[in-house]
């Protein structure tokens, strides 16, 4: 039995096309006009076989289909997809395997196809449930749609969580406070809550740098809209497990999980990333993100990575704050670590943005805000 790292082991499986590009979008998607869905599917079915060698002997805890628009794959290659990871894996009584839908392509029947290939959790990227948000946000769905979906998700899944997207061009306090509240009202499971940001290289990178993305809030209706969001989740019972995820008891993703708790996983598709531990070193791996680079990768036989190097105990522990720190339960670190960086601890904790217990580190409701500045904090000599 392979000793794996206490974040378990899990599957993130990347589709990288979409029907259209959203301008906020800094993910690996492509728009294409076809897609040879028998040919992806055997490219998976390869590459989940190749992993398998690799990883050994392990229990499987979650799989995630990401992407792109994961909701584009035919029914048929979610099920061969499965079918190869029960062939290769040791299945986890509780394995949660998540699927990434936008509305527009959310339909019963496909859905329920899904359902039977083994996927029991769906993520909804709705993003705002106003038209003219959603148009400004270049998404292709209504409001009503983004409704009807989350419906359709709800009567075939057991657990669904959906996305939106807040501090958004022109949004005001009450703005968020009343689109949360009907949010809220739908009585979700798990809701993925993220501050807009605008990111080089996207369409919304490219306006802003011209001037032409007005509207956005100051830091202090960013700290509002924040706060607004935090109090309302907390009434509601879905408390913050992570900077920019709430849940009920229970219900939180388990995929995620792992990777915030440093866990083990394999990247398998275009663009996709890694951390296998193999032989006791834990190893980054990187696929190339040009969907036609890897597949051809895969069906020369090379492999769908093109980078797999073994991490240096810096590097693995800096990743621990990196990701750790994100989550409300906090870390425990090494001894050696917290007497190394005792000054900088105190500093933070003086100010109220971590307490550090014991040997568990966890950054307070006061430092979350601002959670990229104490981990640089921490990081940096």
């Amino acid at each position: 039995m392979v000793v794996l790292p206490e974040g378990g082991f899990g599957l993130y499986i990347h589709w990288p096309f979409c029907q259209a590009k959203c301008p906020y979008c800094d993910f690996n998607s492509h728009v294409v006009a076809s897609v040879d869905q028998a040919r992806w599917a055997a490219a998976f079915e390869a590459e989940l076989d190749r992993i398998a060698a690799i990883t050994g002997e392990r229990v499987l805890n979650s799989v995630f289909f990401g992407g792109g628009t994961p909701s584009l794959m035919s029914v048929v290659t979610v099920d061969r997809i499965m079918s190869r990871i029960q062939k290769n894996w040791r299945l986890a009584n509780d394995l949660e395997v998540t699927l990434e839908a936008n509305p527009t392509s959310i339909e019963a029947e496909r859905f329920s196809g899904y359902h039977k290939a083994g996927v029991n959790r769906v993520s909804v990227g709705v993003q705002a449930l106003n038209d003219p948000d959603l148009k400004a946000l270049g998404r292709l769905h209504s409001a009503r749609e983004a409704l009807g979906a989350i419906e359709i998700a709800r009567t075939t899944f057991d657990r669904v969580s959906f996305d939106l997207i807040y501090a958004r061009q022109n949004q005001s306090v009450d703005d968020w406070t009343a689109e949360l509240t009907q949010a809220l009202s739908l009585d979700p499971d798990h809701l993925s809550l993220y501050q807009l940001t605008v990111e080089d290289g996207t369409a919304f990178g490219d306006r802003f740098k011209r001037g032409l993305l007005r509207g956005l809030p100051d830091e202090d209706l960013g700290a509002d809209l924040w706060n607004v969001t935090q109090d309302k989740c907390n009434a509601a019972g879905l408390a913050a497990y992570e900077v920019s995820n709430h849940a009920k008891n229970g219900q939180e993703s388990r995929h995620n999980l792992i990777y915030w708790r440093s866990g083990d996983w394999a990247g398998i598709g275009p663009g996709a990333h890694g951390r296998l531990t193999i032989d006791g070193v834990r190893h980054e791996t990187v696929a190339p993100k040009a969907p036609g680079a890897w597949l051809s990768r895969v069906e020369d036989g090379k492999g769908g990575d093109d980078v797999m190097s073994a991490m240096d105990a810096e590097a693995v522990l800096e990743e621990r704050v990196l990701m750790g720190l994100r989550m409300t339960e906090g870390l425990l670190m090494p001894q050696p670590w917290i007497t190394n960086n005792t000054s900088k601890i105190n500093e933070l904790q003086d100010n109220g943005f971590v307490i550090l217990s014991s040997d568990r580190l966890t950054v307070t409701a006061a430092g979350r805000p601002i959670l990229n500045a104490v981990i640089n904090r921490l990081l940096t000599s």
